[in-house]
Formats: C-alpha cells, structure tokens, sequence
C-alpha cells in the first residue's frame, strides 16, 4: 500500500509538467509564421508597386526597373516595412538607393539633363511617331560616338515627358474595286502553305502597289505608291483628289525610273480598278515588270501593302485636327511626309537608317 500513492503520484507530476514546454513550441511556431507571412505581404507589395510601373510604362520590363524607379518604390513601402527588410525584396543596395533619392531630391544632374533635352528633341524631330525602340537609335545617332543614353534612361525620359508615339484606331477600309474589268493575273507570292513571301534581301526584286483614301473636311485625298519590298522604299507615290487613271499611272512610270539594268520585278497588287486598266497594264509590259494579283476580297494577300498604308496613317494622320487644312495644303503635307518616310525616318529592320540611306549603302542611290 506505501508504495500505491507514489506510483499514482509520478504519471500526475509528469502531466502538469508537459504542457508548458508545449505551449513554447507553438509559440515559437507562431512567430515563425508571422514572419513568414510579413515576407509574403511585402513581396507582394512589392510586386503589386512593379505593376503599377509597368501599366504607367508599357515598356518597361519588371525585372529590369530603373533605380530611381526601384527608389521611389522603396519610399512608399518605407511607412510599413524597415529598409533592411525592403531593400533585399526590391533588390537594391542601400548606397544605391540613397544615390538615387538624393539625386530625385537635388535634382537633374547636368548629363540627365542633356539626355532629357536630346530625347524631346528626337520625338519632335520623328513627328512624335518614335518609341523607346526607334527614339534611343535615334538620340544616339545624334550624340555621336562617346556619348550613347541607354534605352532604359530614354524609356524613363519619355514616361516623365508623356512622350507616346501614335498608335492605331480602327477605320473603314477604302477599296477601289469595282469588278472584274480586266483578266486578273495570278498570286506570285503565295507559297504551297497559303502564305506569302513578301520578304525579300534584293531591291527591284519585288515591289507592292496599292491606292487608298483620306477623308478630311475639306475633301478627299488619294496616295498612290510603289514600295519595294527590300527595305520598305517608296519608290514613287501620286496624289490626287480623284483616283483617275493619271494619277494610277504616274506611281509605276516613276519607280520604273529606278530600275537598273536587267530588272525585272515582281508588282504585286489588290485587285483595284487602278491596276488593271490598259495604261497600268501597258506600263508593266513596256518595262518589264512581272503583274501579280491577290485573291478577290482577301486584303492579307496584299498585307505588304496595307501595313504601309497602316503606319502612314498612325504617324501622319490620325490624331490631327484637320478642320483648317485645304485639301491643296493637305496633299503638300502628305507629299511632305512620304519624302521624309523615304529620306529620314529610321528602321529598326534596317539597322537604324532610313530605305534611302539603306539603299546608299548598297550603291543603288546617290
């Protein structure tokens, strides 16, 4: 019997000793999950403040922010997190952040600055249809050797400035066809997929034409151009109040003039009246080019053709108030406007010159 209640008593010791070490364990469990979870939270932030940049800058890539921008993040999430928990997140050393906020606090320096006035002028320059892909090319062949800005230096300048190239809106579609008034040669281009091979290395090797509409208040314009497919080129264009047979037979008579010595390109259009009356037809036979037509209604057959026209009037266009412009002044400026496309206005497909300069270097233009 002495030795019952010592047995009873050992199991009971053991029963109120065991819960304290328990409630220790959980205890650094919650803690540990609490920290785990104020990791997610700011990371999440963290991502959430990198989506509002990019939706500012279309551009921009997350995982390739400026330091300012990294900066400013940091700045907003400072009033809920510690710097040393921040910084890792966003990965920024902390020289680095203190470089760029005391550069945003004290202002540009004199080298931002220069780059800043170069970026706005470049835009200008472009007519205000350059983006952070063509604007950093074209700052950068103006600065010369020596003095390169950095595309995303460029991408932040133009975000600051609201420097937006134009883009395109939906519109009616002008078609010029008006039935079969002539046999229809075939589709050259297509291949045994169904595609198209509009590309080609070699200039007077292949070359696109088409007519289309613009609708101002003053009246309607009609451009007419011939577009080599080796470098986009307009080789010669027309531009009439009415899309007559002059104006149709004015834009081959002047691209054959750029023909050299057995030349024989491929002209490949819609099926529009414009190119296939007698004249149109009796130019391509006298000078040696090879007609090509795209199936009826099919405008992808021709889409060589309605991308220029598509760039044409994104970035000369739309987005102008023609209310006070003559239908005369109109087709000066479209006329304008063709002629830098040609001379002036850089390609990324072309290294970053312009088809006119594109085609001095292949010793085909003075």
């Amino acid at each position: 019997m002495a030795g019952g209640p010592e047995t009873r008593g050992e199991p009971a010791g053991k029963e109120f000793d065991d819960p304290p070490d328990g409630i220790e364990v959980l205890q650094d469990m919650l803690r540990e999950a609490k920290i785990q979870l104020g990791k997610v939270q700011l990371e999440l932030e963290v991502r959430q403040a990198t989506l509002e940049i990019v939706k500012k800058d279309p551009g921009a890539e997350p995982g390739l922010l400026t330091n300012a921008e990294k900066a400013a993040m940091v700045t907003a999430l400072r009033p809920r997190w510690k710097l040393c928990e921040v910084l890792p997140v966003v990965g920024m050393a902390k020289s680095s952040c203190e470089y760029a906020r005391n550069a945003q606090a004290g202002g540009e320096t004199e080298g931002r600055a220069a780059a800043r006035k170069a970026v706005i002028e470049a835009f200008e320059a472009g007519g205000g249809t350059y983006g952070y892909r063509r604007a950093p090319a074209q700052v950068n062949a103006d600065a010369g050797d020596g003095a390169a800005i950095g595309e995303r230096t460029v991408r932040g300048i133009m975000r600051d400035e609201g420097l937006v190239a134009r883009a395109a809106r939906k519109k009616r579609r002008y078609s010029s066809y008006e039935g079969e008034i002539s046999e229809a040669p075939e589709n050259l281009l297509r291949d045994e997929r169904g595609g198209h091979r509009f590309h080609t290395d070699k200039p007077n090797e292949l070359r696109v034409a088409d007519v289309t509409e613009f609708r101002i208040p003053a009246g309607k314009a009609h451009p007419s151009p011939i577009v080599d497919c080796s470098g986009g080129m307009p080789l010669s264009w027309s531009i009439s109040t009415s899309p007559d047979a002059e104006m149709a037979n004015s834009s081959p008579l002047g691209a054959c003039k750029r023909l050299g010595e057995g030349d024989h390109p491929k002209i490949h259009s819609d099926r529009g009246r414009h190119c296939r009356w007698p004249g149109w037809i009796g130019i391509c036979d006298e000078d040696g080019l090879v007609r090509s037509m795209s199936r009826k209604g099919c405008s992808p057959d021709d889409a060589r053709c309605e991308g220029f026209f598509g760039r044409l009037k994104i970035e000369f266009f739309h987005g102008c108030d023609w209310a006070e412009v003559t239908i005369e002044k109109f087709m000066d400026m479209l006329d304008a406007y063709l002629r830098w496309y040609r001379d002036v206005r850089i390609k990324g497909d072309l290294d970053y010159r312009s088809p006119m300069q594109y085609r001095r270097d292949l010793g085909l233009a003075a």
